[in-house]
C-alpha cells in the first residue's frame, strides 16, 4: 500500500506536466496579440503605442518559439508569477489566494450534510425496501435528480432571503465584511467562520454561517438525491449477497449485520461518487456561487472564461487539475481502507 501511494505521488508531477502541456498550448494558439491581456492590465492596452506593444511581446517573449514561450511560462508559474487577472485587477496568485478560502469554507461545511445525509438516506431506503419510507426516499431522490440546481437555489433565496430575510446572498454582510477587513481582526486559518471564532467575535461567526446555509441546502439538495440512489441500489445488492444471509442464520442482531456486514462493503460505489463530489466542491461550485453571490473560485472561473481572462483561466484550469489528482488518489487509498481485499500491487 505505501509502495503503491509513493508510486502515485512520484507520477504527480508527470501528470500535471502533461496537463500543463495541454492548457499552455490551447491558449497560447491564440496568437500574440490576444495574450497580451495576460500579462499588462487591459485597460492600459488602448493606450500604449505600437512600439510599446512590441516591447511588451518581446519581454514576455510572446514571440517566441513555442517550446521556448512554455519553459519560461513554467518558470514563471513554479515561482508564483501567474500573470494579471483581468477579473480580480490584481496579479492572478492573489486573485485567486483571496478567493480560495470562500470555497473551502463552503465545500468544509457541506461535507457532512452532503456525504453522510445521503449515504445514511440510501441505507434507510435499502433496509426498508418497498416500505413507506422506501417509497418516499426515492420520490424524493426522483424530484430532487429532476430539479435543476440553479432553479432550487433561486427558490431558496426566495424564500428565505425574500420572503423570510433570513439566509442573505454574498460572503458577509456589510457590517461583518468590516469588522473582518479591519486590522484589529486577525487571521488565523483565512477561514472567516473559523477565524471569527478565534477572534471571539461570535456575532460575525452567526453572520458567516447564516450567509452559508442556503447554499449548503443548495448542495445538499442536488447531491443527497444522486448519492443516496447510489447507495441504496449498493446497499440493495449486497444484502442478497451469500454471507448476510449466513450472517442472519447464525442469529446476529439485524443492525450487526447492516452496519458490520452489509454497509461496508457496500461503499464502494459510493466512495467513487461522494470522492468526485467532494472534489467538486472543492473546486468550486459555479453555478451555486454565481446563484448567491459568492466570490469564490467557481465564480471566479466562469466570469474569467467570459471575460477571456487567460491568465485567470490558465491558473484555475492548473488548480483544478491538482484538486482532482489528488482527489483521486485519496479516493483510491480509501478503496483499501474500506475494503481490505483491494490491494495495488
Amino acid at each position: 500500500m505505501a509502495a503503491y501511494i509513493i508510486r502515485r505521488f512520484l507520477l504527480l508531477p508527470l501528470i500535471l506536466f502533461g496537463i500543463s502541456l495541454i492548457v499552455f498550448g490551447m491558449i497560447q494558439s491564440l496568437g500574440s496579440d490576444r495574450l497580451l491581456a495576460a500579462y499588462v492590465n487591459p485597460g492600459l492596452l488602448d493606450k500604449l503605442t505600437p512600439n510599446q506593444l512590441e516591447k511588451i511581446k518581446e519581454k514576455y517573449g510572446l514571440k517566441d518559439p513555442m517550446v521556448v514561450r512554455y519553459v519560461k511560462w513554467l518558470k514563471n508559474t513554479l515561482s508564483g508569477d501567474l500573470g494579471w487577472s483581468v477579473v480580480g485587477k490584481e496579479p492572478v496568485k492573489d486573485a485567486i489566494l483571496n478567493r480560495l478560502p470562500w470555497t473551502v469554507e463552503l465545500a468544509l461545511y457541506s461535507i457532512i450534510p452532503v456525504v453522510f445525509v445521503g449515504v445514511w438516506l440510501g441505507i434507510i431506503a435499502a433496509v426498508n425496501r418497498d416500505k413507506f419510507i422506501d417509497h418516499f426516499v426515492r420520490i424524493f431522490a426522483v424530484v430532487g435528480w429532476s430539479f435543476p440546481d440553479f432553479v432550487f437555489g433561486l427558490l431558496v433565496l426566495m424564500v428565505f432571503y425574500s420572503v423570510l430575510g433570513w439566509f442573505p446572498p454574498g460572503n458577509l454582510s456589510f457590517w461583518a465584511d468590516t469588522v473582518v477587513k479591519s486590522p484589529e481582526f486577525k487571521r488565523f486559518t483565512s477561514l472567516v467562520s473559523l477565524d471569527a471564532l478565534l477572534n471571539g467575535r461570535f456575532d460575525v461567526f452567526v453572520d458567516a454561517i447564516q450567509h452559508l446555509i442556503a447554499p449548503i441546502l443548495t448542495l445538499s439538495w442536488l447531491w443527497w438525491a444522486y448519492l443516496l440512489r447510489i447507495t441504496r441500489s449498493s446497499m440493495l445488492e449486497v444484502l442478497t449477497k451469500e454471507y448476510i444471509r449466513t450472517a442472519r442464520a447464525k442469529g446476529l442482531a439485524e443492525n450487526v449485520v447492516i452496519n458490520k456486514h452489509a454497509r461496508k462493503n457496500a461503499m464502494i460505489p459510493v466512495i467513487t461518487v461522494g470522492g468526485g463530489m467532494v472534489i467538486q466542491l472543492f473546486a468550486g461550485t459555479v453555478i451555486v456561487e454565481m446563484v448567491f453571490n459568492r466570490t469564490g473560485m467557481g465564480s471566479f472561473t466562469a466570469t474569467a472564461a467570459t471575460q477571456l481572462d487567460y491568465a485567470s483561466i490558465m491558473a484555475s484550469t492548473l488548480f483544478y487539475s491538482l484538486i482532482l489528482v489528488i482527489g483521486n488518489l485519496v479516493i483510491d487509498i480509501l478503496y483499501a481502507a474500506v475494503d481490505p481485499r483491494i490491494r495495488f500491487s
